[in-house]
């Protein structure tokens, strides 16, 4: 039972609220390898190179940084919890396209408060709301929560109606089909 006592201590990394705009690399090398879960809520970082050294990520807090649609993800195929609320992302295809690529098991998405996630908060209509919500579950076909809402079976049958369906063959590969009408 001491044993399990020890490792529990390092599968939570907190580093929020440290206005970092890089992270410590020699703490991603040293401790990476044993964190599960990563809050670097409120901080200043633009680069997330550095997760390639946390290779058992499953939470991700990335709120209030200076996170872009551009951003570079490594493969990160363990991470199903991912917060980038109150960021600097303006391009809802390219990032969501890297989320796609880069972290296939995502199950909990909130991106609230940026650009590309048109809300009533943030100057965005019900219909711009709506169609984020559908493009973004047709990207991600693991995803079970956007934002601060369960995505429900009609919503997922809209945003396939709408943009096609997106599967994932062993993980790696996701491929977009599209019904056809006869």
């Amino acid at each position: 039972m001491e044993a399990k006592m020890a490792t529990s201590l390092w599968e939570r990394q907190n580093l929020a609220y440290q206005d970092l705009s890089e992270f410590p690399p020699d703490l991603a090398e040293k401790e990476g390898a044993k964190v599960e879960e990563l809050d670097l809520t409120c901080n200043k970082l633009t680069d997330l190179k550095f997760l390639i050294d946390y290779p058992r990520l499953t939470t991700l807090i990335l709120d209030h940084n200076n996170i872009q649609s551009h951003v570079k993800i490594p493969l990160m195929p363990t991470l199903h919890t991912l917060w980038v609320n109150h960021n600097k992302i303006k391009n809802l295809g390219t990032f969501v396209s890297t989320l796609t690529k880069n972290c296939p098991n995502l199950k909990l998405l909130s991106m609230m408060n940026n650009e590309a996630a048109p809300s009533y908060f943030n100057g965005g209509t019900f219909q711009q709301y709506m169609d984020y919500r559908y493009f973004v579950i047709s990207k991600l076909p693991k995803l079970e929560v956007l934002d601060d809402k369960k995505i429900t079976p009609d919503e997922r049958s809209e945003a396939e109606r709408i943009y096609g369906r997106t599967v994932s063959i062993c993980g790696q590969l996701n491929v977009k089909l599209k019904s056809v009408r006869w």
